[in-house]
C-alpha cells in the first residue's frame, strides 16, 4: 500500500478472527483517502470549536441565530431530498451498540429503524469498532445469527429494520491506524468501512447508506460531512444522493442552526434528532462559569417539559417540516424490570413522553430497548393512521426566539444531596462499565450511555464552581464532592466485587469532573489513556 500512496498506513491494532475481512487492503486504503482529503479541514473546525467555547464562556461571544445565514432560513423555496426507500416511515427507532446479539434482537424488534451505534453506546475498544464493522456487514448480507443462554440460535426475520449507522464524533479520533505517524479520524474510520463494504449491497438490496450524524456544533461542519459523502460516493461511482443522514441536535450551538445544517446537508439529508441528553450536557458545559441563571437542577428534574427544552424541540419539529424533513424524537431509556409496579410506572411515562413527542409532530422517536417498542409503535400509530409521518404538521404556530432556546433558569428544580449522589455513583458506574468494554450500561433501570457521565460530571464540576448549594443549604464544594466520591466508590466495590475498573474509573471522574477546567469530554482523555486494545 506504500507503493500506491504518498502517505504510510499502519494498523496497529490487535488481530482477530475475521478483521482481515474488514481491514482488507482496499478499504484501509479508502479510509486513508478520507482523512487525507478532510483532516485538514477537520482540523480547523476543532479549532473553531475550542475557539467559539472560549468566548461562550467568558461571555465574549453571546448565542443567536447567525445574521449571515438569515437569507438560508428565510428562503421559502428549498427542501431536502425525499425520503429515501426504508426511511419513509420512522415512528419507532431503536438503538443500540454493534455487538451481534444486539444487532440480531434489534432487527427484530419490530422498531423501524436501528441505529446503529459506533458512538455513544459503544465502548470505542478496537474489538468493538471492527467486531461491529463484521456484524453489520453479516447483519446487510441476511448472514448471522447468535445463540442465546438458553441454547436457542436467533437469526433475523423477514422484515427487519432499517440500519442507520452513528460514526463517532469529528472530536475522536481511531488510534489503531496512523497515517504517516497520526491517528486518523474515528468518524472517517466508522463511515469509510461501514461504506465501503455496505454501500453497494445496500442499494442492491433497495436500500442505502444511510447514517446519524453526532455532535455537530453548526452548519461549517454538516458542510464537510457534506463534502464527505460527495468523495465517497465518486470514489465508488455511486450516483450522488445515495446516501441519507439525519443529524442529531444535540449541541446548544446547533439548535441556533437546524436550518443551516439542513442546508448544507440538502442532496443527502434525511432529518433531524432531538439528542436530549448530549442536549443538556452541551448547555451545562458551555454555560459552566454563567452564574445561578445557567445552574441546572438534578438531572432527573430536566425533563423535556421545562420550557427552555420544550422550544428546542418544537423548533426542531418546524425547521424539519418546513424543509420536508423528518423529525425525531428523544430516547426512553427505560430497561423493563420484574417488578410490574416499577414497569407500571416507567411504562407510564414512556407513553406520555411519546404521546407528547406525536402530538407536537415527530415522525417517530426512539427506545433503547425491544421492550419499548410497542407502547412508541401504538402511540405513534393512533396518531399516524394510515401515514407514514407527519410532514404535513407544518408546526406554524411555534415561534421560538433566542431567549426561549436560551431561558435555562426556566427550568425551575433544586439540586439536592441524593443528585449530586447520584451524579458520582451513576458516573462510576458508567466509566467502570465503559472501561471494560460495555458502553451502553444498565444502571438503575435505565440503559446509560457516554452522554450520562459526561452530564454526570459536568454538573458536578458546574455546582462546585458556582458555589451552589443543595436544598438543606449545604454549599457544594470540592471536599464534600471527594467525600462522597469516597463513599459511592466504597459502595460500589463492595457490590460489584472483584473484576472491575473503578479505579481508574475513579481517576478519570476526579481529572474530568474535580480539576480546575472542565474538559470538553472523557472520552478523548479517557480514549488515549485507558483502553489499550
Amino acid at each position: 500500500m506504500s507503493d500506491k500512496l504518498a502517505y504510510r498506513i499502519d494498523l496497529t491494532g490487535p488481530s482477530a478472527d475475521r478483521f482481515d475481512e474488514i481491514l482488507t487492503p482496499a478499504a484501509v486504503e479508502f479510509v486513508a483517502k478520507l482523512d487525507n482529503e478532510f483532516a485538514g479541514r477537520r482540523r480547523e473546525l476543532l479549532d473553531e470549536r475550542r475557539l467559539r467555547r472560549e468566548k461562550l464562556a467568558s461571555g465574549e461571544e453571546k448565542l443567536g441565530f447567525l445574521p449571515e445565514t438569515a437569507h438560508i432560513r428565510n428562503d421559502e423555496s428549498w427542501q431536502v431530498a425525499p425520503a429515501a426507500p426504508g426511511l419513509e416511515d420512522r415512528r419507532v427507532e431503536i438503538t443500540g451498540p454493534t455487538d451481534r446479539k444486539m444487532t440480531v434482537n434489534a432487527l427484530n424488534s419490530g422498531a423501524k429503524v436501528w441505529l446503529a451505534d459506533f458512538e455513544d453506546a459503544n465502548s470505542p475498544t478496537w474489538h468493538n469498532m471492527i467486531d461491529g464493522q463484521l456484524n453489520l456487514y453479516d447483519a446487510i448480507r441476511r448472514d448471522i445469527d447468535f445463540t442465546g443462554e438458553n441454547g436457542k440460535r436467533y437469526t433475523i426475520g423477514d422484515e427487519p429494520a432499517t440500519i442507520v449507522a452513528r460514526p463517532r464524533g469529528w472530536h475522536l479520533v481511531e488510534k489503531h491506524i496512523r497515517i504517516d505517524g497520526r491517528p486518523v479520524s474515528a468518524s472517517l474510520v466508522d463511515f469509510g468501512l461501514f461504506f465501503f463494504h455496505n454501500a453497494r449491497q445496500l442499494l442492491a438490496r433497495g436500500r442505502g447508506p444511510y447514517f446519524y450524524l453526532p455532535k455537530l456544533e453548526n452548519h461549517r461542519e454538516a458542510r464537510l460531512w457534506n463534502d464527505v459523502f460527495r468523495f465517497a460516493q465518486r470514489e465508488l461511482g455511486l450516483p450522488q444522493g445515495a446516501i441519507r443522514a439525519t443529524v442529531l441536535i444535540e449541541t446548544i450551538t446547533a439548535a441556533f442552526e437546524m436550518d443551516e445544517i439542513l442546508y448544507e446537508l440538502r442532496e443527502h439529508a434525511a432529518g433531524l434528532n432531538a439528542g436530549r441528553w448530549d442536549y443538556i450536557f452541551s448547555v451545562i458545559k458551555n454555560f459552566s462559569e454563567h452564574g445561578a441563571d445557567f445552574v441546572l437542577p438534578d438531572r432527573a428534574q430536566v425533563t423535556m417539559t421545562v420550557p427552555f427544552m420544550r422550544s428546542y424541540t418544537e423548533l426542531l419539529v418546524r425547521t424539519c417540516h418546513k424543509r420536508g424533513a423528518h423529525a425525531i424524537g428523544g430516547m426512553a431509556a427505560f430497561i423493563p424490570s420484574r417488578d410490574p409496579e416499577i414497569n407500571a410506572n416507567a411504562l407510564e411515562k414512556v407513553r406520555q413522553d411519546k404521546e407528547r413527542e406525536a402530538g407536537d409532530g415527530f415522525d417517530g422517536s426512539w427506545v433503547a430497548h425491544p421492550g419499548l417498542v410497542p407502547v412508541c409503535r401504538e402511540v405513534f400509530d393512533q396518531v399516524l393512521g394510515g401515514w407514514p409521518n407527519q410532514l404535513g404538521k407544518l408546526r406554524e404556530d411555534v415561534v421560538v426566539t433566542a431567549e426561549d432556546l436560551l431561558d435555562v433558569a426556566s427550568a425551575g428544580g433544586e439540586v439536592t444531596e441524593e443528585g449530586l449522589r447520584a451524579n458520582i455513583n451513576v458516573g462510576l458506574r458508567y466509566l467502570d462499565s465503559w472501561l471494560r468494554g460495555t458502553g451502553a450500561a444498565g444502571i438503575s433501570n435505565l440503559m446509560e450511555d457516554a452522554a450520562t457521565a459526561e452530564i454526570a460530571r459536568c454538573q458536578v464540576w458546574q455546582w462546585i464552581r458556582n458555589g451552589t448549594k443543595l436544598a438543606d443549604g449545604t454549599a457544594i464544594t470540592t471536599e464534600l464532592a471527594y467525600e462522597m466520591l469516597r463513599e459511592e466508590l466504597g459502595r460500589i466495590h463492595a457490590e460489584l466485587g472483584a473484576g472491575n475498573r473503578l479505579d481508574d474509573a475513579r481517576d478519570i471522574f476526579v481529572e474530568t469532573a474535580l480539576g480546575e477546567k472542565l474538559p470538553a469530554f472523557f472520552t478523548t482523555s479517557a480514549y488515549a489513556r485507558y483502553l489499550t486494545s
